[in-house]
């Protein structure tokens, strides 16, 4: 993980504002050059919910994403505001390309496909799968789950990996958030579920009936994306947050409960 500058997370104005409110395509600058769709406002694009990453807690939203992106909101004095948008709409880049947003996050992988239509920053985190099982169920792999219901989320690597690796008649069932992948495993709707590491390890810490048994190496890392060749600005003042140490330690801490290691 890479990190050195800054000392406290900005105090910034969170609003939500709800998907289909398209912002003007036209763009301001800071002084540093940094393009944004609002003046003074660095507009992020998510796909709600995905604790402990982007979550509504008492009305705002809130989570390590949201944290580290405030750390260079704050290095460029702006306020922030989440957008709420379809996940789809995120990876393809139609957000950043329709000016919905300067930023876009998400617990998002950095892949060559989503690399072909956005810019993204250094990684950030660095995220295995994990599979997730009724606790006690003695479901150790994917293996163990031939002719099983396996509950994946929509447009995720998590998705893709259970396809390519699906066990003999097994049925990979998707949903089209997380929370609904997870608790379709915590009510049996499926018999085990797949999705990232720190989404899931999260929800086990609040459901004891639920565990995960396993983890699959699949060198996975996230980064957060800003519009294809137009803006890197915003790029390099998100790179420094990442960058920044103390700041970014605090945010994991915060919502990890340890430090990152290294």
């Amino acid at each position: 993980m890479q990190k050195p500058r800054i000392t406290a997370l900005a105090v910034t104005a969170l609003a939500i504002s709800l998907a289909g409110c398209a912002k003007d395509a036209d763009t301001t600058e800071t002084e540093s050059g940094v393009k944004l769709v609002e003046e003074g406002v660095l507009t992020i694009c998510t796909h709600l919910p995905y604790k402990p990453f982007e979550f509504t807690q008492d009305g705002e939203v809130v989570g390590f994403d949201i944290d580290v992106l405030k750390i260079a909101a704050e290095a460029e004095g702006l306020e922030t505001e989440v957008v709420d948008i379809g996940w789809e709409t995120i990876v393809s880049g139609n957000a950043l390309e329709n000016g919905d947003c300067d930023v876009a996050t998400g617990a998002m992988t950095i892949t060559p496909e989503r690399e072909a239509v956005m810019d993204f920053s250094d990684p950030y985190f660095e995220a295995t799968q994990a599979l997730l099982t009724q606790t006690g169920s003695g479901y150790e792999s994917l293996e163990d789950l031939e002719g099983k219901r396996i509950a994946v989320q929509e447009g995720t690597t998590g998705e893709a990996y259970v396809k390519e690796n699906l066990p003999e008649g097994a049925e990979p069932v998707s949903y089209e958030d997380s929370v609904l992948m997870m608790e379709a495993v915590l009510n049996g709707q499926a018999d085990a579920g797949v999705n990232d590491n720190g989404l899931v390890n999260f929800y086990v810490t609040e459901n004891p009936s639920v565990e995960v048994t396993t983890e699959f190496k699949t060198g996975e890392e996230y980064g957060f994306s800003v519009k294809k060749d137009d803006n890197d600005e915003l790029l390099e003042v998100i790179n420094d947050a990442i960058a920044d140490e103390e700041a970014y330690n605090a945010a994991y801490e915060k919502w990890f409960g340890t430090a990152p290691t290294e």
